[in-house]
């Protein structure tokens, strides 16, 4: 845990652009466990779990639809810590790199979800 505060600490004084990915991250990972966990719907016997190209639409039940805040979970907590040890091991242009690709995983993810919930 030492290295993993000390990186952040050399994170926040020598590359802002990381940090502020970072920051993006958490928030818009935030925003993505806050609409998950609306959309959740206990009361329904049956929702759109997910999609196959080749079978259309899967139902299931809502317990299904529990894996979008788990993902967020990780996209905001687990993404960020992961930085760190990237930005130790690898330095800044793979750690920008990560949390950019981090941003459209979390951006896809919340694409998904809102397609799922349309054909509700």
């Amino acid at each position: 845990m030492k290295t993993l505060k000390d990186d952040l600490i050399k994170i926040y004084q020598t590359e802002r652009g990381i940090l502020l990915l970072m920051i993006f991250n958490v928030f818009a990972a935030l925003a993505l466990l806050i609409f998950s966990i609306i959309a959740l719907n206990p009361e329904a016997p049956v929702v759109r779990v997910g999609y196959g190209d080749i079978g259309g639409y899967r139902d299931g039940t809502w317990i299904g639809l529990l894996t979008f805040p788990i993902l967020a979970v990780v996209f905001g907590v687990f993404h960020n810590i992961l930085t760190l040890r990237i930005f130790h091991k690898r330095g800044a242009g793979m750690a920008k790199f990560f949390l950019i690709t981090t941003s459209c995983l979390i951006f896809g993810t919340a694409l998904v979800l809102i397609r799922l919930l349309g054909e509700e």
